[in-house]
């Protein structure tokens, strides 16, 4: 019972987000987060272009958040848009302006679009990038065209954590074009990565080493010294304590 109760919530969240990424389909968006609180469930959109989201007068994300309460049966919920500061490097905003240059422009400027792309994420000094372009381009017969640059991980933990993956749709004359983008940002660390360090910088650090061990031990040796002016002062009242005491019996 439990299994489905969860099975039912990650489907209804995946519904949510799938309506979201239909509805905001040209505004840059990144990414769609769902979060419970104590005053209703909260929805975290970020994208590119907030003004967008929130429409002329706020009509737009006031129609969202009744549409969403209507359809999903959302207990408040409350919609909070998040500017994404650096779009180039993102995956998901990569795929949607391809697809909507492919949409614009026909599937004739399509190796202009991918390498425009593809400079545009390794100027934001992403480590690697891969462009997948599926369909019927040039040509009536369906290919795959890949534009790939840089330095992409494609198995183990780093390809699941460290690769930001998406995927879009045009919809063309000819046909659906599928469109992935794979990028490896600047943010994930490698684990086979070499740093070299300076003669200057081991020195500093040798320094700064020895100065926290110096420290450590003027503390210890500070501490027992506290203690026993504690103990003194904790003997002196009990001392006094027991004069007043002697002095109110003979009294």
């Amino acid at each position: 019972m439990i299994e489905r109760k969860f099975v039912a919530q990650n489907i209804r969240e995946l519904e949510i987000k799938e309506y979201l990424y239909k509805e905001l389909g040209k505004v840059g968006l990144s990414n769609v987060k769902l979060q419970k609180t104590p005053l209703g469930e909260k929805i975290l959109v970020s994208a590119s272009r907030p003004g967008l989201v929130v429409g002329k007068g706020g009509a737009n994300i006031a129609r969202l958040t009744s549409e969403l309460k209507e359809k999903f049966k959302l207990d408040n919920p409350q919609i909070e848009i998040e500017e994404v500061t650096d779009p180039r490097g993102n995956a998901a905003i990569t795929a949607e302006v391809i697809a909507n240059s492919l949409e614009r422009y026909g599937p004739v400027r399509f190796k202009g679009i991918g390498h425009k792309a593809l400079s545009t994420i390794m100027d934001s000094g992403a480590h690697g990038v891969e462009i997948l372009i599926s369909g019927k381009i040039p040509s009536a017969r369906a290919k795959t065209w890949r534009f790939y640059q840089g330095y992409l991980k494609k198995c183990g933990d780093i390809s699941i954590a460290g690769v930001d993956k998406s995927k879009q749709v045009a919809k063309l004359k000819s046909g659906v074009v599928g469109i992935q983008v794979n990028v490896m940002p600047v943010t994930t660390s490698l684990p086979d990565k070499v740093t070299f360090k300076s003669e200057e910088q081991v020195k500093q650090e040798e320094e700064e080493a020895a100065k926290r061990e110096q420290e450590k031990k003027t503390a210890e040796e500070k501490r027992p010294a506290k203690k026993k002016t504690a103990r003194k002062a904790a003997k002196k009242k009990t001392a006094k304590k027991k004069a007043a005491k002697k002095q109110a019996k003979k009294e």
